[in-house]
């Protein structure tokens, strides 16, 4: 392990963006080591991560692949552990600079309240910890003396447009969205979408999960609610332009009616990178925005009655309490039944609706009550998946 090198650990390394991380180290191997990867149940892949990156420590949170784990990885000195509990621990440990949080969900949470308590520096992206607990986040991060960078690319973009303002008052924070494969379709069309249409994202590559948020908009939902935490701002100070360019990444408007705007091909590697050395900017090999090609940008308001998720999503923020992780949780429940056809595409917000009517509702909840709430939306959910 070398002293001078940032220690990093992926969590959720087998994914979109932990792979894509993993890219970003490879190409910067003077200045980033692997200290420890982590999956779910991609044990085939993190071996063979593991192999290349050799890591010190290697985790995999469903116990049935440990033995398999551990056998392949038995001639390299490398520490093997299964389960949640304890990823959790592996992101606490002592020598390690930086934590990506790259896991999929509500299973991000724990982790990263591990890794915050140990004063570790998070590349967020990981957005449902925030939307989930985002009050109970921001005070550890302040108590703990720990930071957050964000890795989404909108909420980088609006980082990137807030280096350098010090105290300049914000006005408004400006996400884009592509609008998604449905962008035009109707409601009458929207009922007929199969999954493995809505899986086919016109500009980014991504996981499942986050695909499908993408396509019913329920992404952007939890972008606004991430947003509201990571920069301090009011629901009220928080807009959604559908740019389906996917050029402008996110747009800061300040106190002037100056607005800044960050630009860049649609590639994940950047932000992460971004989040790894700020606040540097190394030289890449990566693409080069060509404005020959690209020489129309377009925006449109999005449409709340096609798309209700973000309206709920603004609902949940402004509730505030553990509505917001009521949100998530239906939300998890429902992209799963879709992708498995048990749903249909607008099926989802309707059970989302019913759902956030139902649930239980806690103005100040504790970091026990967001569990609590967790484990009886999933419950009341699958009751209603018909």
């Amino acid at each position: 392990m070398s002293e001078t090198k940032k220690q990093i650990a992926i969590l959720g390394s087998t994914g979109s963006i932990g792979t894509q991380a993993l890219e970003v180290i490879a190409e910067n191997d003077s200045l980033f080591e692997v200290y420890a990867i982590t999956a779910n149940n991609q044990v085939d892949l993190l071996i063979e991560q593991a192999r290349k990156f050799k890591p010190e420590m290697v985790a995999i949170a469903n116990e049935t692949h440990y033995k398999k784990l551990k056998e392949a990885l038995s001639d390299l000195p490398i520490k093997v552990f299964a389960g949640n509990d304890s990823i959790a621990q592996v992101a606490e440990m002592q020598p390690i600079d930086i934590v990506l949080t790259a896991m999929v969900g509500y299973s991000g949470l724990k982790p990263t309240i591990n890794a915050i308590k140990a004063g570790k520096k998070i590349a967020l992206a990981n957005k449902e910890t925030l939307v989930v607990a985002g009050e109970l986040i921001c005070d550890l991060v302040e108590k703990y003396n720990s930071a957050i960078l964000p890795v989404d690319s909108e909420h980088s973009a609006i980082f990137q447009c807030l280096v350098g303002e010090g105290n300049n008052t914000i006005e408004k924070l400006i996400l884009t969205a592509s609008g998604g494969p449905f962008r035009t379709k109707s409601i009458h069309e929207l009922e007929h979408v199969t999954s493995a249409q809505a899986l086919k994202h016109p500009n980014w590559d991504m996981g499942a999960k986050i695909t499908i948020d993408s396509a019913s908009m329920m992404n952007k939902g939890f972008e606004i609610i991430e947003a509201k935490w990571l920069f301090g701002v009011t629901p009220e100070q928080i807009d959604v332009v559908v740019h389906p360019q996917s050029i402008i990444h996110s747009m800061v408007q300040f106190a002037d009616s100056s607005i800044k705007a960050q630009l860049g091909l649609p590639d994940m590697k950047l932000p992460i990178q971004y989040a790894f050395t700020y606040p540097d900017r190394l030289k890449t090999n990566f693409p080069r925005l060509n404005f020959d090609i690209c020489s129309q940008f377009t925006f449109e308001r999005p449409d709340l009655e096609r798309f209700r998720n973000l309206g709920f999503a603004y609902y949940a923020m402004e509730q505030g309490g553990n509505m917001p992780c009521i949100l998530n949780a239906a939300n998890e429940i429902v992209v799963e039944a879709f992708l498995q056809n048990k749903i249909g595409f607008v099926q989802m917000s309707d059970i989302i609706e019913d759902v956030m009517t139902k649930a239980y509702f806690i103005a100040k909840p504790t970091y026990d009550d967001y569990v609590e709430t967790d484990k009886q939306v999933r419950i009341l959910t699958t009751s209603l998946i018909k």
